[in-house]
């Protein structure tokens, strides 16, 4: 039976080793990031991958740092034909490449070459791309720059947001994942080079990132919007207290040369930020301090001076 090694941390890759445990292999050791503190109690919180692993069983191997040799010698000891990386948040060193007799393999969110980088799920909802996918690779010393060996598309729906395109390319990774491995075990599954990126960079995501600058067009605001929910989501000032902005509309404005960032077009479902073309109409948010809610309910308690 073929010995893998799975080596991934975060929702997505939990599901796809999730439909890993179902497929004839042993998965021999799980390695994830180490447990990082998380919510207001900044209490130690597992990643998604060490609890799939725990409760089937598996081993798990968290180290800081991948490129130490006592972490290298770790899993060199368990013995594994395989690596099977999903998200999982450390480059691999060399040494743990040349281990497994199959390579390692990478399930990588993005139609390579397009979106290399840390988040190809959400970038490619900023940039209006009209369709995204799954890449299975096979893994050099690079950043996501190893040979393709299988890709599989879906296009973008006009309302997708972040967790939505997660969720969709988490099972579409798995289902490409479980087909490429016979693949790659009997060799029929010839590597491609990739070629030269043809997107920017996806770089890491940071709150700061959902301030919303009305001086943009309103539909690269809006999508926005989609692509940083659920996280880290968007959010602007309303009588000097944060409000988060949790779906929007672009639309045209009925009245022309307005400053952006002023609230127009107030009715008792919406109302709208003007921005730098166009406007952002805004259908549900959250005000500081209170839930989630549509407009129409925010509109029924407040009113704008």
């Amino acid at each position: 039976m073929i010995r893998v090694v799975y080596m991934g941390t975060p929702d997505i890759a939990a599901v796809i080793l999730q439909r890993l445990l179902r497929e004839p292999y042993k998965i021999v050791l799980a390695v994830t990031q180490p447990d990082r503190p998380k919510g207001r109690g900044k209490e130690l919180a597992k990643s998604p991958v060490k609890i799939v692993a725990e409760e089937a069983g598996i081993p798990v191997f968290q180290p800081l740092k991948l490129r130490d040799p006592e972490a290298v010698k770790t899993v060199a000891k368990a013995k594994p034909d395989m690596i099977i990386v999903a998200a999982f948040g450390q480059i691999l060193p060399k040494e743990v490449l040349d281990i497994p007799k199959y390579g390692c393999i990478n399930v990588h969110a993005s139609l390579l070459p397009a979106y290399r980088g840390a988040a190809p799920i959400q970038w490619a909802i900023l940039d209006g791309q009209k369709e995204t996918g799954i890449t299975i690779m096979k893994m050099d010393v690079g950043l996501d720059t190893g040979d393709i060996l299988l890709q599989k598309r879906i296009e973008i729906a006009p309302d997708e947001t972040g967790g939505s395109l997660h969720d969709r390319l988490a099972e579409l990774g798995a289902k490409a994942l479980t087909e490429a491995i016979p693949g790659v075990i009997d060799g029929s599954l010839k590597p491609v080079p990739q070629g030269e990126m043809t997107t920017p960079y996806a770089k890491q995501l940071t709150k700061e990132m959902g301030r919303l600058d009305f001086t943009r067009p309103a539909e690269e605001l809006e999508r926005t919007v989609r692509g940083l929910y659920p996280w880290p989501g968007t959010y602007t000032e309303l009588d000097g207290k944060l409000l988060k902005i949790q779906k929007a509309e672009a639309v045209v404005l009925k009245e022309a040369g307005l400053t952006p960032g002023t609230i127009t077009d107030i009715t008792k479902k919406s109302f709208t930020f003007v921005t730098a073309v166009g406007g952002l109409r805004v259908l549900e948010l959250q005000p500081e301090g209170k839930r989630r809610m549509t407009t129409e309910e925010f509109l029924r308690g407040y009113r704008f001076s």
